[in-house]
């Protein structure tokens, strides 16, 4: 019996040993946003070489050269300390190196360059009066051109000679050659110049925002007084920047403005065909409802209008207009026939081809290989959650699905498509880089990021699942994570992760990053987190995303709600403890969620939220909304801000004070609302943070205060 026992004794504690060896980890805020302990390794993009075969990265201040097949170390190609990034000239000769940088918004910024002849190592800064902006290499690699204090310059790299091509910049007036806020912001560009097929030509944006309305924010500088900042953003209904286009002559040293009609609102694009005297400009009513395509000859001087595309909602704008055929074809991507297809068009702007059909999305535009007339996408063509690379002959024939895996596939090409790098995930397993060759042939695993999958099981994480959510009669994606010990006969809080806006996923087959960690940790206190695309998201076709047009938030929200009270009717959901969060568009649906949806949503979390869209920008808002003068009752039913008064649960209202997209304006004018209608609520404000809300330990302040505000009130 003695001898029983103490086997037993014996067993037990080996068997607690064990246990205590393989107890599950608690994923913690700091390991998240302080230690970065899950991070994991990303494979920044690749610099091919025009051999197709080699391609080079920059490592601690030197540009390294390495064999894409292999991986193998071939040479160091230069050196040089500070160095932020480079480009090379078209024979791959020289280096365009940048040094010194200056944030100025999301996109732009002023540094510092340097011409760098790679055979002598000898190096020449491009402009030394002062921090440049947008360099560009021309075709022949003779020339550079760039932006100065709002002005444009072209550098003869042979004579040295700089010439000044405008010469009516002023900050907060004129602008040549780089975009204003709203063009930066809303249509994803910064240098507003192009240079033609042979490097004769810029053409070149002027805008002039004399009379665009000022916005100023108040930064907090330790200083006796705080630092004001002030620049132009047009708002809805407001005037928006007269812009105009331009064609310098390298040659002749002159300029040709190209005479367009004054019902011309927006101008996203500049594209110069294979042909060195064929420019496109994109045009676009401030509705953004009819898109021209207009082809100048600048030796002639005359137009023609190349293609137009109407839509009874808006048209997006995209940069997948690519010339083929020495410049006698172009390829496009149009959803005009319900979803988003690619096309060959002549230069006449007749149509010849729709290459791709089918009811699917493609959702990236790869390229084009003359070799085999191929063209290279992405698409959605299984399920809106999944994407797969496919090619196909521009005829539209012998389609080849070049990466079948499921998940989220997306691939680079190398110059001579012979070569490709995939990044594959899915929503269960972190990206990992191969390199694989035109045969779809493994070559080699560049990372794998094996030791997230080491921490995952560390520390416990739960499967994600897919699972579909009826609305009405909409039945739309979600994922799903339940806690690992989940027993179905209790009753566990939800806690709803949203964004939401025109367009976007967060319903994909592929790795949610910081996120993904924070919501396991708050799995690991007995939450199931929950994410819902609603209506309005992408790659259900052009109809699932643009019915929300005039009416921004009211079917979103509507889903949601329908969502969370789907949630709340299944057995082991107890449907009196549901909150949701989002930021930017996210925190403005988790604001109406906790307003309109008051009854349902015990509460939610808005992080930059927009709270009334007449305070938003003209060129996003305008796009879904027309003008408040226009559709004024779009405005106001889905405003959270009207409806501060329906207010029950627990709000927590979060902001940057230097939130130059967003503007704080937002969160102090809901915070007005809700003190007039006599509204308990929390807030935090983060001084001269932007729109991202980092730096000096500000994430994982917000996330500690958000994970509290969580287990306090759900």
């Amino acid at each position: 019996m003695k001898q029983w026992i103490v086997t037993f004794l014996l067993v037990s504690l080996s068997f607690g040993a064990f246990a205590q060896m393989t107890e599950t980890k608690e994923i913690t805020l700091e390991d998240i946003w302080t230690n970065y302990t899950f991070s994991m390794k990303r494979v920044p993009g690749f610099n091919f070489l025009k051999d197709g075969k080699h391609y080079t990265r920059l490592e601690k201040g030197t540009v390294k050269k390495y064999d894409l097949v292999t991986g193998d170390f071939v040479s160091d190609i230069f050196a040089m300390e500070g160095m932020r990034s480079y480009t090379f000239s078209a024979d791959e000769k020289m280096m365009l190196v940048k040094t010194d940088s200056e944030s100025i918004y999301r996109r732009s910024s002023k540094d510092r360059y340097f011409v760098v002849d790679i055979s002598s190592g000898e190096r020449t800064e491009v402009f030394t009066k002062g921090l440049i902006s947008n360099p560009s290499w021309s075709p022949n690699g003779k020339r550079i051109a760039f932006t100065y204090e709002n002005n444009l310059f072209v550098k003869d790299l042979t004579t040295d000679e700089i010439v000044q091509i405008t010469n009516d910049g002023v900050y907060n007036e004129i602008i040549n050659g780089m975009a204003d806020w709203v063009y930066e912001e809303e249509f994803g560009f910064t240098r507003a110049f192009e240079w033609n097929a042979d490097g004769s030509k810029i053409a070149y944006l002027k805008f002039d925002e004399r009379e665009v309305p000022e916005f100023t924010m108040t930064n907090y500088k330790n200083g006796l007084y705080p630092e004001y900042q002030t620049f132009k953003y047009p708002k809805v209904g407001e005037k928006n920047s007269v812009v105009t286009v331009h064609v310098y002559d390298i040659k002749s040293k002159s300029t040709f403005d190209v005479n367009l009609d004054h019902s011309i609102e927006y101008i996203p694009r500049l594209k110069w065909s294979e042909k060195p005297r064929e420019l496109v400009i994109f045009t676009m009513n401030r509705l953004q409802n009819n898109l021209e395509l207009l082809l100048i000859d600048t030796k002639q001087q005359n137009s023609l209008t190349l293609l137009k595309e109407t839509s009874p909602y808006y048209v997006d704008i995209h940069d997948n207009m690519t010339f083929v055929k020495n410049g006698n074809q172009f390829l496009w991507t149009s959803e005009k026939d319900g979803y988003n297809h690619i096309y060959l068009y002549n230069m006449q702007g007749k149509e010849l081809q729709q290459i791709t059909n089918g009811e699917w999305e493609v959702t990236s535009f790869y390229g084009y290989e003359p070799s085999e007339n191929r063209v290279y996408y992405q698409a959605a063509k299984t399920t809106a959650m999944d994407r797969q690379i496919f090619s196909v002959q521009v005829d539209g024939k012998k389609e080849r699905e070049i990466v079948t895996a499921k998940g989220t596939n997306r691939a680079q090409f190398s110059s001579t498509f012979d070569y490709y790098v995939l990044n594959h995930s899915d929503i269960n397993t972190p990206t990992n880089y191969t390199v694989y060759d035109r045969k779809g042939s493994k070559l080699r695993t560049i990372v794998d990021n094996a030791q997230v999958m080491e921490l995952m099981k560390t520390h416990g994480v739960t499967s994600v699942d897919f699972v579909e959510v009826p609305s009405g009669e909409e039945t739309l994606n979600a994922f799903i994570m339940k806690p690992s010990n989940f027993d179905p006969s209790k009753k566990y809080p939800v806690f709803m992760y949203v964004y939401g806006g025109p367009g976007s996923q967060t319903v994909t087959n592929s790795w949610k990053s910081q996120n993904y960690w924070w919501f396991q940790s708050l799995v690991q206190k007995g939450y199931i987190v929950v994410s819902v695309d609603n209506r309005g998201t992408g790659a259900r076709g052009e109809m699932f995303k643009k019915m929300t047009y005039k009416q921004l938030g009211k079917y979103e929200i509507e889903d949601q709600i329908n969502a969370a009270k789907h949630m709340a009717s299944l057995p082991y959901v107890d449907g009196d403890r549901i909150g949701i969060f989002g930021w930017s568009y996210g925190g403005y649906m988790s604001s109406l969620a906790i307003t309109k949806g008051a009854d349902v949503f015990k509460a939610a979390i808005a992080v930059a939220p927009v709270t009334n869209w007449k305070w938003y920008d003209s060129i996003y808002t305008e796009r879904y909304m027309q003008t408040d003068r226009e559709n004024s009752a779009g405005y106001e039913d889905n405003s959270p801000v009207n409806f501060a008064e329906l207010l029950k649960g627990k709000y927590l209202l979060v902001h940057g004070n230097g939130d130059d997209n967003v503007h704080f304006q937002h969160t102090a004018e809901m915070a007005n609302a809700l003190i007039k209608a006599n509204k308990q609520f929390d807030t935090y404000f983060y001084p001269n943070r932007n729109h991202g809300i980092y730096g000096n330990n500000a994430r994982i302040h917000l996330y500690t205060k958000m994970t509290d505000f969580i287990v306090e009130n759900l």
